[in-house]
């Protein structure tokens, strides 16, 4: 067994950027109804065939095996019981934009008055930076939605990047890999936003927290 590796600084401030402010904007993904709703909007019956379409439509319209295999925990059957026929229902392109459309709703209704504050579009362009900072092999699906184009509108921009740097840290569980003392369990967003990064990049991350605090108070607050 590996001795356990001291946690820098840096790393502090990332992984609390990451897990305590930035996770709370992509989970409405899951957490809340209006995604769903507009998924089922296009035909996704139930909540699991839009779960995976949204996910993987970055991708493109891969067969079951290729999705199976990023979504590794689930259990054998799940992806097949949806993809690829959901792709007879909706494109990728249709289903990333009812994605969006429905995350987008749902953190306007969370976070009320905020929604339309120049906070968001500045906590969006810092969070892009540091998502487009994070490092890009082995990361398949990560690089899948580095692929598709940014959101101009500010509240859809930070959720994007939210969503970068959660798959960033999704795509480091399966990848395991080992980098610079990194295992594949710890790879994800510490790491993603504290390695690699020059002194100006870094000190970008405290005015990204101070945007960010007020909008995951208030998430925390009223629940999703």
């Amino acid at each position: 067994m590996s001795a356990a590796r001291t946690i820098t600084p840096r790393e502090t401030v990332a992984r609390r950027l990451g897990q305590e402010l930035l996770e709370p904007v992509h989970l409405v993904a899951y957490m809340s109804d209006e995604p769903t709703k507009a998924l089922q909007a296009l035909g996704c019956e139930g909540y699991w065939p839009g779960y995976f379409a949204a996910r993987s439509a970055p991708l493109g319209r891969v067969p079951a095996e290729v999705v199976d295999a990023l979504f590794y925990n689930f259990a054998p059957g799940e992806v097949a019981r949806c993809i690829p026929s959901v792709w007879e229902i909706a494109t990728p392109e249709a289903v990333l934009a009812a994605r969006e459309e429905g995350c987008v709703a749902a953190l306007r209704r969370l976070l009320g008055d905020l929604a339309d504050t120049p906070a968001i579009a500045r906590a969006a362009d810092l969070a892009l930076r540091a998502a487009f900072n994070a490092p890009m092999p082995g990361r398949i699906l990560y690089a899948a939605l580095r692929s598709i184009p940014v959101p101009s509108e500010p509240l859809a921009r930070l959720w994007h990047a939210a969503t970068l740097l959660r798959e960033h840290r999704g795509d480091g569980h399966l990848a395991a890999l080992v980098s610079a003392g990194i295992d594949g369990q710890e790879a994800h967003v510490p790491h993603a936003l504290s390695q690699g990064m020059t002194p100006a990049e870094y000190g970008r991350l405290d005015p990204l927290t101070a945007e960010l605090e007020p909008l995951a108070a208030r998430i925390a607050v009223v629940g999703y």
